[in-house]
């Protein structure tokens, strides 16, 4: 079967040391500080052999994440831009949607034939983190396309437990296409919905939102704040394609931060003013620009106000303790989807047409042509780019 591959050199920046873990595994947990090089393939492989409790699933539609870009991006060393847990070489791809084609001989409730999605934290159930309710920082975590070989191919093995039936979509999608396009889009949506309902303990109707970044997360956060009864979601984006669909989704007001600043503006000031100096009751950052993101967040909090945190980048930004306090203010650092009920809650949501993420999908490429397509996305110009496997 063909696969997109990403090898990279594993060396080390100075200075940094391998743990225990990382020396035993292979894995490394920061991987902006290790892999060097990175290179994509769209190459054969051999078929995955599947376990008794896995699913071999083919695969109908892959999105293409914002890690898959920063995997193939570099600083001016060569060091890949991703700063998370990863393991190279990896078939990449974790958004995805597909068909069941083998079932292991311990799976119960899923059977070939069934359409399904999967989660990309691939929890081990038996850590105490997992043990207490929290499966998103497993001790033992793998990740699906960046530690196992993920979804940017025709097939992809995936644990059972990991997965859910997306049958609801069929109902709703005038065809299969759309519907799997539809299953594709549920595991970006379920970042935003665990940062914002259930890291951050989400709003009550009537709030209002700010959101940082109108990429796939952020427009993800646009439609589920909406749909729970947001009075004003204010976004802050620089590309002019990005802007039109946040205000086709359901933002009242898009503005960019690069135009405010010439007009001798800052975003906090024109949170302020649209929100008559009450502030923001909850911001959401997708944009991973920590230094020019917070300083402005802080300043618009409301009194109680949240900072939901999903961008991902490895700087340090500043922070004035005094507004926190002064403002009873928090941020809610935000990794993965898993548990809560997150993946049937964005299910449900997707299936009564509550949220419609297919709106943001911009470009489709066929799986040979992957390497172009994560070119294409790196312009940023583009919301959500999907591979399709079958053409």
């Amino acid at each position: 079967m063909k696969a997109l591959r990403l090898y990279a050199s594993k060396e080390p920046r100075p200075g940094y040391k391998f743990t225990e873990m990382e020396l035993k595994t292979g894995k490394v947990i920061e991987g902006s500080k290790v892999w060097r090089y990175p290179k994509l393939k769209v190459e054969d492989v051999e078929k995955p052999k599947i376990g008794p409790k896995d699913l071999l699933i083919r695969v109908k539609a892959c999105g293409i994440c914002g890690s898959d870009i920063h995997f193939y991006e570099t600083d001016e060393d060569g060091y890949m831009l991703y700063p998370g847990l990863t393991k190279f070489p990896c078939t990449i791809g974790h958004e995805f949607s597909g068909v069941v084609e083998e079932v292991g001989s311990e799976v119960k409730g899923f059977k070939v034939g069934d359409s399904v999605t999967s989660e990309e934290m691939l929890w081990c159930g038996e850590c105490i983190p997992c043990r207490n309710g929290l499966p998103n920082h497993c001790v033992n975590l793998e990740e699906l396309g960046f530690t196992v070989d993920g979804a940017m191919a025709e097939y992809v093995k995936v644990g059972a437990k990991y997965c859910w039936k997306i049958d609801s979509l069929f109902d709703v999608y005038k065809s299969e296409e759309e519907a799997y396009e539809a299953g594709a889009l549920v595991e970006p949506t379920s970042v935003a919905y665990n940062a914002i309902f259930i890291r951050a303990g989400g709003f009550k109707p009537g709030a209002y939102v700010v959101v940082y970044g109108a990429g796939p997360i952020g427009l993800a956060a646009i439609q589920l704040v909406k749909a729970a009864g947001a009075s004003k979601i204010i976004v802050f984006e620089v590309m002019p394609e990005r802007i039109a669909l946040a205000k086709k989704i359901g933002a009242d007001y898009v503005l960019n931060p690069l135009e405010l600043e010439k007009s001798g503006t800052s975003p906090s000031e024109k949170v302020m003013e649209l929100t008559d100096n009450m502030g923001a009751d909850i911001q959401v950052e997708a944009a991973g620009a920590p230094t020019k993101t917070l300083p402005e967040m802080e300043k618009s909090m409301a009194v109680n106000g949240k900072i939901a945190w999903i961008g991902r980048a490895a700087k340090a930004a500043p922070i004035t303790m005094e507004r926190f306090q002064t403002r009873r203010g928090q941020i809610f650092g935000s990794q993965g989807h898993s548990g809560h009920g997150v993946f049937q809650n964005v299910i449900r949501l997707m299936a009564s047409q509550r949220i419609d993420m297919t709106k943001i999908i911009t470009k489709r490429f066929p799986l040979e042509e992957g390497v172009e397509a994560i070119k294409e996305a790196s312009k940023r110009i583009d919301a959500k780019i999907l591979i399709k496997p079958g053409g």
